[in-house]
């Protein structure tokens, strides 16, 4: 007899229904979408840090150029200015650039970083800037622009 019920329940239980399927699927999205959200956050914090690293890097590309040229690079010079000798210049110029690369990288958004020298908020230097996510002047949030004269505000 034990094994008749045995075998009955066997045959009953052979699979999921619907509904058992269709929780686990929204515990499943739930879990997905808690997650995912937050590596969301987590990947736009690591690209503006990224920019901040990156501006960082520049000023002490910029000083070093200082330090060569005596002065830094103009505003049409730009950050350019930092991987190979600016045309018409004659100055001491360090031999492979001023910063490890062929190029100026973009920021993490793949924008162009904005180099204005003499600064419009540091006259005697420079500015450099990142627009943020979404590449214009201003914004909040991940749009929020970093800018190298607030580089220890944030």
């Amino acid at each position: 007899m034990y094994t008749r019920v045995l075998a009955r329940y066997k045959r009953e239980s052979v699979g999921f229904t619907l509904i058992e399927l269709m929780v686990v699927v929204a515990i499943i999205a739930i879990l997905a979408s808690i997650v995912g959200t937050r590596m969301v956050r987590r990947v736009e914090d690591a690209k503006r840090t990224a920019a901040r690293s990156q501006i960082g890097i520049f000023k002490t590309a910029l000083t070093a150029f200082r330090m060569d040229a005596g002065r830094y690079p103009t505003t049409q010079e730009g950050l350019d200015a930092l991987v190979k000798r600016p045309a018409g210049y004659e100055g001491k110029y360090q031999e492979g650039g001023y910063i490890d690369s062929n190029q100026v990288p973009p920021d993490p958004w793949a924008h162009r970083y904005i180099y204005v020298c003499p600064g419009i908020q540091n006259p005697s230097e420079y500015d450099i800037e990142s627009y943020g996510k979404d590449g214009m002047d201003g914004g909040e949030g991940d749009n929020k622009d970093i800018e190298s004269w607030h580089l220890q505000d944030e």
